[in-house]
């Protein structure tokens, strides 16, 4: 019985080039981020990977990747999941702004506090604790029995989603 759970970022976003905050917005994959999903997808393959189902967010810049990945891999017609669960961290009132704007406003240390401690959210956004709320139940109830089944299982979502998930399979609570 093989089983691997596979997770990958998404290629960069057209808000990743231009250092904006992105959360929940969809933002689509420049062409850097398309090649970056397309080299993935052929490492994968390299690597002789064949997946039994893929889950992806509502995000077009996630969902993109993750049907790169599976072009490459020769299976374009795999059952794909798609769910707001996995969506990259809500920045809440940072979404759409630059992020060397926002420590202006803000102040440098503020704008860290906000983006790399575990509890502190943006305002009107999520913490990573709050990501990991959403992302760990999702992952328990519908991407762990395929895990469990054997399977070989492609997640393809967002640097905190997939941090949040990485760090409740590791156990670690950021706390």
């Amino acid at each position: 019985m093989s089983r691997s759970l596979v997770l990958v970022r998404h290629g960069q976003s057209e808000w990743n080039l231009k250092n904006l905050f992105t959360g929940w917005r969809d933002v689509d994959l420049t062409e850097q981020g398309h090649a970056e999903a397309k080299a993935a997808g052929q490492k994968l393959k390299a690597r002789g990977l064949k997946f039994d189902i893929a889950f992806t967010s509502v995000l077009i810049r996630a969902q993109k990747t993750c049907q790169h990945i599976l072009d490459a891999v020769g299976q374009s017609d795999l059952k794909t999941i798609r769910d707001q669960a996995l969506n990259e961290r809500d920045y809440g009132d940072l979404s759409g702004l630059n992020k060397d704007d926002a420590r202006k406003k803000w102040g440098e240390e503020q704008v860290h506090v906000w983006r790399r401690s575990y509890d502190v959210p943006p305002p009107a956004g999520e913490s990573l604790k709050d990501t990991g709320a959403r992302v760990w139940p999702y992952y328990l109830h519908d991407l762990q029995p395929h895990v469990l089944r054997g399977g070989t299982v492609l997640v393809a979502a967002h640097g905190n989603s997939l941090r949040a998930l990485i760090m409740a399979l590791d156990g670690k609570s950021g706390e």
